[in-house]
């Protein structure tokens, strides 16, 4: 899968751009600030529909205008296919071939992308609901049925946890409503932890040899932590029903996969308690390849893979390492501050851009 090109109108600093890309190696650089971060914003965009840095949609389109538009062609199999994202004041709406999408999970999944950024190196030490954020993104990628499932599970709790507060309120010790939500609560979050947990053991196949073939030492895992763990139905019911009086009292279920985590093990040792700066961002880094072979072997394709200001996060040797264990197939975009520091080997295969205030121009660097 590669993208060849995309057009932005009105998007961030970008009041009109088109650009095409290179199916290997694309390298955007310039000083802070002036539209490198925006235009992989961009194409992050284009593939799930949200920002990667945001959650306000309104703040991509451009000061002064009333529409933002994320246009792009995507190559799969040899075939290929428009996707767009229109952003306004009123909403989003997304298109395929020019045509409106009603359901965003009809779009979602069809363009996989991978990206590591200085923000997710602190991942690990964030709360659980960062890390149960990224794989949720990651799993939506892979089954278009998660998206809706999810949303699904969030629509009962919600309707749950005001069903507590009223009983509390009301003093209403019916819990025969309670139990037909629970009950759906429970069914939808098995399926969640089924895909999450098929997800983790995945990642687990790849990840210990990424590793080590970037960092030369240390054996990394990763667990799924989950009340849903080893449980069926009836035992799931059951805890259920020991802790609803307590439930009433705070107003909120206190069960389920919504406080799922995962940790990250480094020789046994738990990074988040354990593990130093340096050891953490790799984790997160080798994670986010071992999403590349995921992908690959359920989907029989690579995905897209971006890769912002990793210069600045680790050093020659590293990046050279994790850029030989890529399928040459992986289409990459990588930004920098300092073009003058990345090594020339990898300079001679790449698509080079200057990005300038808006402006992007392609640059020889011979």
């Amino acid at each position: 899968m590669k993208i060849d090109n995309i057009s932005l109108v009105n998007f961030r600093n970008y009041e009109k751009l088109d650009i095409s890309f290179g199916n290997g190696l694309n390298i955007f650089y310039g000083k802070n600030g002036s539209g490198k971060t925006n235009l992989i914003e961009a194409i992050y965009i284009l593939a799930l529909t949200k920002s990667f840095r945001i959650s306000n949609d309104k703040l991509l389109i451009k000061k002064g205008s009333i529409k933002s538009k994320v246009k792009g062609e995507i190559i799969k199999n040899e075939d290929t296919t428009k996707y767009a994202v229109v952003i306004s004041n009123e909403g989003k709406i997304v298109e395929i071939n020019d045509t409106k999408v009603d359901k965003i999970s009809d779009y979602v999944s069809r363009i996989n992308i991978i990206i590591f950024n200085p923000v997710d190196t602190r991942l690990i030490d964030e709360a659980p609901v960062d890390r149960r954020k990224m794989i949720n993104i990651e799993i939506s990628q892979l089954n278009k049925e998660y998206l809706i499932i999810l949303a699904n599970y969030n629509r009962i709790l919600k309707q749950r946890n005001f069903y507590l507060r009223s009983m509390y309120v009301n003093g209403n010790n019916d819990i025969n409503y309670l139990n037909i939500l629970t009950n759906k609560l429970i069914e939808y979050g098995l399926l969640i932890n089924k895909y999450r947990s098929e997800f983790i053991q995945n990642i687990n196949k790849y990840i210990t040899e990424i590793y080590s073939s970037i960092f030369k030492s240390g054996e990394l895992k990763i667990k799924y932590v989950s009340s849903y763990n080893n449980k069926n139905n009836s035992k799931l019911l059951k805890s259920y029903q020991q802790n609803y009086k307590k439930e009433m009292e705070v107003g909120k279920t206190l069960i389920g996969i919504h406080h799922d985590d995962i940790l990250f093990f480094l020789d046994n040792y738990n990074l988040k308690e354990w593990g130093s700066e340096g050891q953490r961002k790799n984790a997160i880094i080798s994670f986010k390849l071992a999403e590349i072979k995921v992908i690959n072997e359920i989907k029989k394709i690579n995905p897209i893979l971006i890769l912002d200001d990793l210069f600045s996060e680790l050093d020659k040797e590293k990046i050279g390492n994790i850029l030989k264990l890529l399928d040459k197939d992986v289409q990459t975009f990588m930004t920098t501050t300092e073009i003058n520091k990345v090594d020339k080997k990898i300079l001679k295969n790449a698509k080079i851009f200057k990005v300038d205030n808006g402006t992007i121009e392609e640059d020889k660097h011979e």
